[in-house]
């Protein structure tokens, strides 16, 4: 039991009590010694379950090919490519001269960076056009915090170039000028600086001072242009530069404007625009390069409402636009030269595809990724002329794995305003449907992110066992569209709850499963949504997993020094206004836990998370352990040198989706 130290705070006329606020002071040893003491808690609760824990890794690791590279794609002269090795945590980045076949050259050993430390993440990773220097970006702690460097790929160098708090990169066409951004103390890129290398200077190119924007600095894959963003959740201003004129003027393709959202990219004379300035989801113009400003913009694509327009890549007689209808990713491919389109096709009723890694414009050849709930991550080579596609690789599930053996499925079910919510659904085939066997429902339902309906080997060990797995696709995600997302944000977010607890309540109703045997999983937005859900129903489930959960909303959202918080008013709301303040103040988390019974819980964190700070699910468990009334087991796993994404090595993740999923089957009884 943690400390109450109360620390009350009013705010229009409403008077809210925090016993736990002290829980926030990281440095401090008291703090140190309970998240420790949590740890050793949850330990002692589940060390009966430690052989199957160690059972489950083995079965995980024994599905995955631990020594195994990525297809190589081409950029330049050289093929790129990741490869893993047995034992080690960490991937290996390398690339081949001339063709797949050529010498292998180490560009970046992960497990060479990451000794000595107990986490380690690549973040940017850019080669300059000629393929001799290479600038990355490292993070050592998990609290997204990267450091840019710069090496010479022809000696192996790293050059005296070392900037911190760096969160993107682009280089100039000449190969040696550097552009890229800077976070302000909120982590907020708000900066973006031009530099020389082997010069002192550092010239600052744009500041942002609104702080609901965030700065990104990119390249065309033209290569042509350099393209400077200034984004919020609901409005953008691009920058355009010659890449080959580094020291000129930014110009502007559109000047911010309320709820005007857009992209740019180049071909040709042109650039084209994604815009939402006809309609939420999205519409296709083109520009001249030589002055687009908006009055001069010719619509390609017109906006459709019931098709998400929600992203293209050009080449240099092909373009792909990326489409959402009926909740599912689609390609669109266009041969500039004659207007005339078609899409890919796929075989399933659930699935993900996407771009793969498409580094070169003068191509005819166009790599993308698809799989599903049964089907592994397949890479093909689609020939945007003859529509001739090829499979380069499906990731290897070793141990016999047959995906005949299981079923996906989508459903719908209809929420309380009428609204069908879609579902996907995966589980073993013969599995009976009488409501007596486990189901888990993950959800998300926030920022317009639509949660992948994706392959992951790891979840056989849930589905051998008689486990359902469902993915609950409710408003607030962007799986139908613009106008989904915003019927799940700001005055409208409790619509994502209402429609997690509409699929839970359909699930049981068509027997999947039923109310004891029904766990839930959400993380980071999507631990709010369980968050959420478990004050609103919580007889509805018998287990939850919460992962690195949002659930002191009110609190953070009234923190403007925190990460996130300004930008996120227009995804939550701004506490600060009365209406908003009242409307969050009825689903937050942590503020509406009551005195009743919840389900078994299982709470994870990171102390050096940097977008849901680790005191929020410590918070939440202090004050959830003093009312709850039930003697279900309720657990908070720290991870002391990890942040929002849990372990960085592969192992040691495993070991954790190992202790997840212990963890389930020992609450619900199944012990092999």
């Amino acid at each position: 039991m943690a400390r109450r130290q109360v620390q009350v705070s009013e705010l229009h006329g409403d008077r809210r009590e925090d016993p736990y606020a002290w829980l926030r002071e990281k440095e401090s040893a008291e703090v140190r010694a309970y998240l420790e003491a949590e740890n050793a808690y949850a330990d002692a609760l589940t060390a009966q379950a430690a052989p199957l824990r160690e059972k489950l890794y083995q079965e995980m690791l024994g599905r995955i090919k631990q020594t195994d590279l990525t297809v190589p794609a081409r950029q330049g002269n050289y093929f790129y490519y990741t490869r893993t090795e047995e034992g080690k945590q960490y991937n290996i980045w390398c690339r081949r001269a001339g063709s797949e076949d050529g010498p292998e050259e180490v560009v970046l050993d992960g497990n060479l960076l990451a000794e000595g430390h107990e986490f380690f993440a690549l973040g940017g990773y850019e080669v300059n056009d000629e393929g001799s220097l290479l600038a990355y970006l490292t993070d050592f702690t998990g609290f997204r915090e990267y450091t840019l460097w710069v090496k010479d790929l022809r000696t192996g160098a790293l050059l005296p170039e070392q900037v911190e708090h760096v969160t993107g990169v682009a280089w100039a066409a000449d190969g040696c000028t550097l552009f890229y951004g800077v976070e302000d103390e909120a982590k907020r890129p708000y900066r973006i600086f031009r530099h020389t290398l082997g010069e002192a200077a550092h010239t600052l190119v744009h500041e942002e001072t609104d702080e609901r924007f965030r700065v990104g600095i990119g390249r065309s894959r033209s290569r042509a242009f350099l393209f400077l963003d200034a984004a919020s959740h609901t409005a953008t201003e691009v920058r355009y530069l010659r890449a080959d004129q580094p020291e000129g003027e930014w110009k502007i393709v559109a000047p911010r404007q309320a709820d005007h959202e857009y992209e740019v990219d180049h071909h040709g004379g042109l650039f084209y625009i994604r815009s939402n300035r006809t309609g939420r989801n999205f519409a296709l113009f083109s520009a001249a390069v030589a002055d687009p400003r908006p009055e001069n913009w010719k619509e390609v694509i017109t906006h459709r409402g019931d098709v998400m327009l929600a992203g293209m890549d050009l080449f240099e007689n092909h373009s792909v636009i990326y489409e959402r209808e009926g909740g599912l990713p689609q390609m669109r491919v266009t041969d500039l030269r004659t207007g005339a389109w078609h899409r890919i096709e796929f075989p399933e009723p659930a699935y993900l595809a996407g771009a793969g890694f498409n580094f070169e414009f003068e191509t005819k050849m166009f790599r993308y990724t698809y799989e599903s709930m049964v089907t592994p991550r397949s890479v093909f080579d689609y020939d945007m002329e003859t529509r001739e596609r090829t499979l380069r690789k499906q990731t290897e599930v070793l141990g016999g794995y047959d995906p005949s053996h299981y079923v996906t499925e989508r459903l719908a079910a209809t929420a309380a305003d009428g609204t069908s919510v879609p579902v996907s659904i995966v589980y073993q085939r013969g599995r009976p449907r009488d409501g007596s066997k486990p189901l888990l429902l993950a959800g998300y339902g926030s920022y317009g992110y639509s949660l992948p309906v994706s392959f992951n080997s790891n979840r056989m060990s849930l589905l051998d066992r008689g486990f359902a797995v469902a993915l609950a696709h409710i408003r607030g995600g962007g799986e139908m569209g613009k106008p989904w997302h915003d019927q799940g944000r700001m005055l409208q977010k409790r619509n994502t709850f209402a429609d997690f607890i509409a699929v839970a309540e359909h699930l049981i109703a068509e027997r999947y499963t039923s109310r004891e045997e029904l766990a839930i999983q959400g993380g980071s937005a999507g631990g709010l949504l369980m968050g959420a859900v478990l004050n609103m129903r919580p007889d509805l489930f018998r287990a939850a997993i919460l992962q690195v959960p949002f659930v002191d909303v009110l609190n953070s959202m009234l923190d403007s020094t925190l990460p996130l918080t300004v930008g996120e008013f227009e995804e939550w709301g701004n506490p600060q206004d009365a209406q908003q303040y009242a409307y969050m103040r009825t689903y937050c988390p942590y503020t509406n836990l009551e005195a009743k019974a919840y389900p078994a819980m299982l709470i994870r964190t990171g102390l050096n998370d940097s977008q849901v700070m680790y005191w929020e699910p410590a918070k939440y468990t202090a004050r959830l352990r003093t009312l709850k009334t039930d003697g279900n087991p309720l657990l908070l796993k720290v991870n002391l040198a990890a942040g929002h994404g849990g372990a960085s090595g592969r192992y040691d993740y495993l070991r954790e989706v190992a202790f997840d999923y212990a963890f389930l089957l020992q609450v619900f009884g199944i012990a092999g």
